[in-house]
């Protein structure tokens, strides 16, 4: 336990220790009246000594200092009961052998009960009301035919599940434990349920319940904030007790919720409990500041980070909002999600392909948006490997088409979303992303000195859940019994979660909105700590559908595919970094190109792909990023015929 927890126990059992001689003094005069003035002056302090003393034996053996205040319920007031009870018995019996009871009154005795109940109860209950106005539920009922869960985190949530848990007799679970992820909160407890370690202490509490006929059949996690790394060292430690791994819905989700008790059933821990680092909270404050009052357009609105920009972007007060997507049965989900949230504001769902220059002047030209968000490109690296031009058209040439017609009608800001797989690229979906870098950058630049529009880059690492990522991929071959197909046993990639890259696009349009001067073609980079490995992620994966890697599941290496490499870097060694007004975000200084000379190499280069001349335009593409490196066509090949072996495709 730690020194804040022994501090706190120590605190809790003198208050207590200190009630129980006022309790005495307080019943005598109830009694007495004022007669307590005039009476024996040492019967007075020899009954409040002795009276101290035995309550103060007494609370120390009942343990009544580990009763969290926090959360005091009825099951802790009968503890207390029983207390106050035990310390009136044990006097009568040590006055009995010092005076036999002839110098105090017998009735004392009964008003002394109610008294020290009250001052010992009082200040409990009175610190739970005003910390929510919850003063407790009754005892768990039916124990004994529920599921035995140990609880993870000595919390909030741990207090609001066991609570929901003894209210019905139809209540699924009973907690035999709780593990204290903090380390602060040990030999308490929580409404009767003890808090019986911390996480280094998972197996042997579960080991020692066992002994005790109280095996727990699942962890469930209760703590909202808790980081990756313990979620991995839970789930592995729960993987070699033969335990599945849940955890509650976070506290804000029930706010709502009609039915507590249905509303906390355990979901799977998801992926992103697992990401390895706290998530990155940012502050959205310039945000609303930067939209509220503002027309937004989204192209490629119909993805997954698109549609969250949407749904972020219409709570935060714009004017009118603009959403742009090539995908017909994409625009309409999104579009109707939008418009169920939020059916007051005024939108417009846009179907257009970025490739189609003339439709992209037409869409800016008429709505006249403020802010930009860009969003729409090929990111699957096979698929764009295997359909460069195509690629390159919509990721270099689109991106193009929007930024100049931005530029042309003066909106404030333009947000591109890249990829770390632009940095020293070897597939074409890195360098075309790279181009649209560099292009927003060279604009940026020449637009500062002008005060016109904006240019901001955003770059990050795979997004858990995104349409073409790994895990969905994970989550198909699981359900369908295996195998996990994983690339190479080496190979990481940087993760993080949408809400962190729409949060981070949205923070970056606010840090480099007209006015911030001196950081011209930058580009904004989220901290997002260490690489994870995708054999750790695929295995986590199988693990947390409660089954056992290379077991029930089995997981077959392919090779890299195409265009992929082991590992990728968020910047270039020529990128110099700096740190930015947001400790999480850092800002990479541009190589800065000419705009001239990149338009004219953009020409060529759409003359070559709009050709289809596939030879001209990778060798276009070449040139103008020296760094990409293609596989040679035969390697290609073979990289392609084995997958298609290994997936049993013809």
């Amino acid at each position: 336990m730690t020194i804040h927890g022994l501090k706190r126990l120590a605190v809790s059992y003198l208050h207590d220790v200190a009630m129980a001689a006022v309790s005495f003094l307080l019943a005598l005069y109830l009694r007495l009246g004022s007669e307590i003035l005039v009476w024996p002056r040492d019967v007075v302090l020899n009954g409040l000594a002795i009276f101290t003393i035995v309550a103060a034996a007494v609370f120390l053996w009942m343990r009544l200092h580990r009763i969290i205040w926090r959360y005091a319920s009825i099951g802790d007031l009968g503890r207390i009961v029983q207390a106050a009870v035990l310390t009136v018995v044990l006097f009568v019996a040590c006055q009995f052998v010092y005076n036999r009871l002839e110098d105090l009154p017998r009735s004392f005795l009964i008003i002394e009960i109610f008294v020290l109940t009250g001052l010992l109860a009082a200040p409990r209950f009175l610190y739970r009301l005003v910390k929510d106005g919850e003063l407790g539920t009754l005892l768990e009922r039916n124990a004994h035919i529920r599921i035995p869960v140990l609880l993870i985190g000595a919390g909030d949530g741990a207090d609001l599940f066991i609570r929901e848990m003894s209210r019905g007799r139809d209540a699924p679970y009973r907690v035999v434990g709780i593990i204290d992820d903090r380390g602060s909160r040990i030999g308490r407890n929580i409404r009767g349920v003890p808090v019986l370690g911390d996480i280094d202490a998972l197996s042997a509490v579960t080991v020692r319940l066992r002994d005790q006929h109280l095996a727990p059949q699942r962890i469930l996690i209760t703590r909202a904030q808790i980081d990756g790394a313990v979620v991995r060292e839970i789930c592995a430690t729960a993987d070699t007790l033969g335990l599945t791994v849940a955890r509650i819905p976070r506290l804000t989700a029930l706010d709502h919720a009609e039915d507590a008790a249905a509303s906390l059933a355990p979901r799977p821990i998801d992926v992103e409990d697992v990401l390895g680092r706290s998530q990155t909270v940012l502050d959205l404050a310039p945000v609303q500041s930067l939209i509220a009052g503002r027309k937004v357009l989204i192209t490629g609105a119909g993805g997954t980070i698109g549609g969250e920009l949407a749904r972020q972007i219409a709570g935060l007060s714009p004017t009118k909002i603009a959403m742009l997507d090539a995908s017909e049965y994409l625009l309409y989900q999104i579009d109707l999600e939008i418009s169920e949230r939020y059916p007051d504001l005024p939108r417009q769902a846009l179907l257009g392909d970025i490739r189609d220059k003339a439709r992209v002047e037409e869409i800016i030209g008429d709505f006249a948006p403020d802010i930009i968000l860009h969003a729409a490109a090929l990111k699957h690296v096979p698929l764009v490997e295997a359909n460069p031009l195509d690629g390159i058209l919509t990721n270099v040439i689109g991106t193009r088409n929007v930024a100049e017609a931005a530029a042309r009608q003066g909106v404030t800001a333009m947000v591109l979303i890249s990829t770390d797989k632009a940095v020293d690229p070897s597939n074409v979906m890195g360098a075309t992303k790279r181009l649209a870098e560099t292009y927003c950058q060279a604009l940026d630049i020449e637009g500062e000195a002008k005060s016109a529009t904006r240019f901001t880059v955003v770059r990050f690492g795979n997004v858990l859940g995104s349409t073409g990522s790994v895990i969905p991929l994970f989550q198909r071959q699981i359900a369908s019994g295996g195998p996990v197909t994983v690339t190479h046993p080496e190979m990481t990639r940087y993760f993080m979660t949408v809400r962190e890259a729409v949060s981070l696009v949205l923070q970056a349009a606010a840090m480099n909105k007209p006015g911030h001067q001196g950081h011209a073609g930058g580009i904004c980079v989220l901290d997002m700590g260490e690489p994870v490995r995708i054999l750790d992620l695929a295995q986590q994966m199988i693990r947390l559908s409660g089954l056992v890697p290379d077991k029930d599941i089995k997981i077959r290496f392919t090779g890299p595919r195409p265009g992929e490499k082991l590992h990728e870097r968020l910047f270039h060694d020529e990128e110099a970094l700096s740190e930015t007004e947001i400790k999480t975000v850092r800002r990479a200084t541009p190589r800065t190109a000419d705009l001239a000379v990149l338009r004219r190499a953009f020409a060529d280069l759409e003359g070559h792909a709009s050709s289809r001349d596939a030879e001209a335009t990778m060798q276009s593409l070449q040139r103008l990023v020296p760094e990409f490196t293609p596989p040679s066509k035969p390697d290609v090949e073979a990289i392609a015929t084995k997958n298609r072996a290994s997936t049993g495709q013809a």
